[in-house]
């Protein structure tokens, strides 16, 4: 588990999942002034985390594209606190391999699905950003902004335009 230590105020967080090798130009602009970015695997290409790590710190997971070069050494699940919020990251929610309630966390980010959806059970918020990579089937490209304040959780979509 990482910790990551935060002072005063809200916290915004960029949540992005499967580029598969595409960091399209309309989305660093969009990251700007986060303070962190997670990227829920399918990343494609590891030259898109040294991009984004321009931007903020950036935590990263493999995907099931992942599976050759840098990108498959990265680990496939974390656990990771930001501020007093326990956010776990898995590629496919289906590989969930923890009771989230149970384990204290708060946030639990998953891709794979290009689906962007945010729900709420037992206290622990469930986010798919969707697919900022390449367009699949009609799919909204997304990402998301989780705004981290104290123990509020709050969720801004985003979606590009095509």
């Amino acid at each position: 588990m990482r910790d990551t230590e935060i002072m005063n105020g809200t916290v915004r967080v960029g949540v992005i999942s499967d580029t598969h090798g595409l960091l399209r130009p309309e989305v660093p602009p969009l990251l700007e002034g986060v303070d962190y970015i997670l990227h829920a695997g399918d990343v494609g290409d590891i030259h898109i985390l040294h991009r984004l790590a321009m931007i903020a710190p950036v935590t990263a997971i493999r995907g099931n594209v992942d599976t050759i070069g840098p990108c498959a050494a990265l680990s496939a699940t974390d656990l990771i606190e930001i501020g007093n919020t326990s956010i776990y990251m898995v590629h496919s929610i289906h590989d969930l391999d923890i009771k989230p309630e149970a384990a204290g966390v708060r946030v639990v980010v998953s891709g794979h699905t290009h689906k962007p959806a945010a729900d709420e059970r037992n206290g622990v918020l469930y986010l798919n950003p969707g697919s900022i990579g390449p367009r699949r089937f009609r799919l909204p490209v997304s990402m998301a902004i989780l705004h981290l304040n104290g123990d509020s959780v709050r969720v801004e979509f985003v979606t590009l335009d095509s």
